[in-house]
């Protein structure tokens, strides 16, 4: 798509720099509470809640080891198969959590763009609201839109604690890093810095040496890493973490790896688990939320794509539990959007964006006591 070119309108900027003022004269509603946002990108509903589909391990759908695979994640049982393709989020995250999404439940989750691509779907979720005629292509344009996490990074008590590390070298761009003054690392790009860590300035050399698989999205396992490491170091309230090699490989046709992509996000779900309960800065105070950005098609021919003319890229999947939210399980009789992931971050750590944004969808329902 043609390059997009906006600007935001100095009454609109003006205006929500006096809101955000004004809302920073009040002290934090919980200083103590941090959030962990991450995404699976273009991962489907129907495996998160379905685990593996059969039709899907084929040679059709670019499997090159059919019988490993189905020995790895194929059980006749649903609850048994998606338990072995996500384990963190089945045995704790709807024990002790809420999740969104499952259309067998009359649950479903969407998005409100039209698009059902990337950008308009990150945006959306990070401002509360679809953006249709602004936000309309993937290209590297600041979005003119505030982001939640802009917000929160001028809020008492936040401010130099939020940051993003992601896969996909467009997000600097989506979370306006230059107007929101946080930090961004994201795409093939070394560490930033000149204090490194042993272990940074290992990942760096491993940036410059692995094979680039794709030119504008880095591998999930070094982002994991640096993130992993940024956390540790500079100990962000919240903390965005972008994971793509699932809508990577579901374009490339590799169910195989897809799935394999889908089952290392959920291990690294609970390492990150377990590292958070081990540091007392985040223990019993921090909540976990993920999502993705948008579906994919419903069929062998088409669950590798998404866009206006894939039927069903509208629906997606959310999960979430920490020590404000009830453990409700899996949600059922309730519909969400991918826009009240906004409400939903600033709510977990006792903020109100929907004050600053008025436009903005109101948190997940029940989301908190």
């Amino acid at each position: 798509m043609q390059r997009l070119q906006v600007t935001l309108g100095m009454g609109a900027w003006l205006l929500f720099v006096m809101g955000s003022w004004l809302a920073a004269a009040e002290p934090a509603a919980n200083p103590d509470r941090n959030v962990i946002y991450i995404t699976w990108d273009g991962f489907r509903w129907q495996e998160f809640f379905g685990g593996a589909q059969l039709p899907y391990i084929s040679k059709d759908a670019g499997v090159a080891d059919v019988e490993g695979v189905k020995q790895r994640f194929w059980r006749e049982d649903e609850q048994e198969r998606r338990a072995a393709l996500l384990p963190f989020v089945w045995t704790v995250m709807a024990k002790h959590g809420q999740i969104f999404g499952d259309q067998t439940r009359n649950s479903v989750a969407k998005i409100q763009n039209k698009h059902k691509f990337s950008y308009p779907g990150y945006s959306e979720m990070f401002c509360g609201f679809p953006d249709d005629e602004r936000i309309a292509s993937n290209g590297k344009f600041p979005n003119p839109n505030v982001t939640v996490l802009e917000f929160l990074n001028g809020r008492p008590g936040f401010q130099g604690r939020v940051a993003g590390i992601a896969t996909w070298n467009v997000f600097p761009f989506i979370l306006n890093e230059a107007r929101a003054k946080i930090y961004v690392h994201a795409g093939i790009t070394p560490i930033p810095g000149d204090n490194l860590s042993d272990r940074q300035h290992l990942l760096n050399e491993m940036i410059k040496d692995t094979v680039v698989l794709w030119p504008d999205n880095q591998i999930d396992a070094i982002t994991i890493q640096a993130a992993r490491e940024y956390l540790i170091l500079k100990k962000p309230r919240v903390l965005f973490i972008g994971l793509g090699e699932t809508d990577e490989w579901g374009h490339g046709r590799r169910y195989d790896r897809y799935l394999h992509a889908a089952h290392q996000a959920d291990d690294f779900l609970s390492r990150l688990w377990a590292l958070l309960q081990s540091m007392p800065e985040y223990k019993d105070k921090t909540s976990l939320v993920i999502a993705p950005d948008h579906g994919r098609g419903g069929t062998i021919r088409d669950w590798t794509d998404h866009g206006a003319k894939i039927e069903g890229a509208e629906y997606i999947w959310m999960a979430a539990m920490g020590p404000e939210i009830p453990a409700h399980g899996l949600r059922e009789e309730t519909e969400a959007t991918l826009s009240q992931v906004a409400a939903t971050l600033a709510k977990l750590v006792g903020e109100d964006f929907n004050a600053a944004s008025p436009k903005s969808a109101p948190p997940l329902a029940g989301i908190t006591k």
